[in-house]
């Protein structure tokens, strides 16, 4: 008999999650899973990436047969020990939570139950499930401050009183009186010109600082639209698509004698039955399927509509032919 005691079930269970959209533990319920996409919380300026988020429901109970396939095949069991361990842990859940006491299965979530008795589920946030999201975290970027430039008032220095020019008499000779507004005309045009290089200075620091926080406020415009946008489009790309796989198969049975297979195969076929055969196991039997489907929905339906057809020993086989 299969030892369960070292077997951590809630670590198949969360292998299955980062693949499957369902994963049903028989007797106890199933783990769901939603695609959130990326947002961004402005009131922290945090970022969060796209993720998986995991639900449960205590309603969805029967075997699919997708967990004990894969720990059949993880651990290197048959399909029925792998039921039986199954069996053993979600026992042992049950009688937690009938204590009122917390079942904690790592980085997947809390199960416990209510003062009403109905089930309540607080998932992990330690896990992302979603594999397109591996390596991205959860950042806070540091808010962008933005500044207003500030009117600078421009200041004209007043030009100082010139003293006036008193011209001194002269016994020898006179000063021509045009020479006198000559010299006027000169101190006239260097205190022009004094103010003038005053008030250009002026006014070219004013424009030189418009123009570096018209600039500054442009480059905060590029960053962020370099951020958030994409201004040229990408090539187009032409994408292969594949002929859907079919790996989900209904077994009819596992024979050790080859031409029993190919009996049953046969009236599988005459019975209207898709009716397959697939290559011996590690054991060395001879599989023979009812069929097999695209989707776990497609060949649950299918292998109820078969065990009520009289064949209750039909099971699911999940496996990549």
């Amino acid at each position: 008999m299969y030892n369960f005691v070292s077997m951590n079930l809630e670590q198949y269970i969360g292998q299955l999650l980062y693949r499957h959209q369902c994963v049903t533990v028989p007797g106890f319920g199933a783990f769901l899973t939603e695609i959130n996409t990326a947002f961004l919380n402005e009131s922290t300026n945090s970022f969060y990436p796209p993720r998986k988020v995991v639900s449960f429901n205590s309603n969805l109970k029967n075997n699919d047969g997708l967990l004990a396939n894969h720990i059949a095949l993880s651990e290197k069991i048959s399909y029925d020990n792998a039921v039986s361990t199954i069996v053993t842990e979600v026992s042992r859940w049950n009688s937690f939570l009938d204590s009122n006491e917390k079942v904690t299965l790592k980085n997947i979530g809390d199960i416990s139950l209510n003062t009403e008795k109905k089930t309540v589920f607080v998932p992990s946030e330690n896990t992302n499930y979603l594999k397109e999201s591996f390596g991205l975290n959860t950042f806070v970027s540091p808010s962008i401050k933005r500044e207003v430039a500030k009117h600078l008032d421009i200041v004209e220095e007043e030009i100082e009183e010139e003293q006036p020019v008193i011209a001194l008499p002269t016994e020898k000779r006179k000063t021509p009186s045009y020479l006198k507004y000559a010299a006027v005309f000169a101190l006239g045009l260097a205190g022009a010109g004094y103010f003038g290089y005053n008030f250009y200075e002026n006014r070219v620091t004013e424009q030189t600082l418009l123009v570096e926080t018209s600039v500054q406020k442009k480059m905060q415009t590029k960053i962020q639209q370099a951020t958030f946008l994409i201004e040229s489009p990408l090539p187009s790309v032409t994408l292969t698509v594949k002929e859907e796989k079919l790996n989900y198969h209904i077994v009819a049975g596992a024979f050790r004698n080859e031409e029993n297979a190919t009996k049953a195969y046969n009236e599988l076929i005459a019975t209207g039955y898709k009716a397959r055969r697939i290559a011996p196991n590690k054991h060395g039997l001879y599989p023979v399927l009812f069929g097999s489907y695209a989707t776990l929905q497609e060949a649950n339906e299918a292998k109820e509509k078969i065990q009520q057809a009289g064949n209750p020993d039909a099971w699911l086989l999940v496996k990549e032919l």
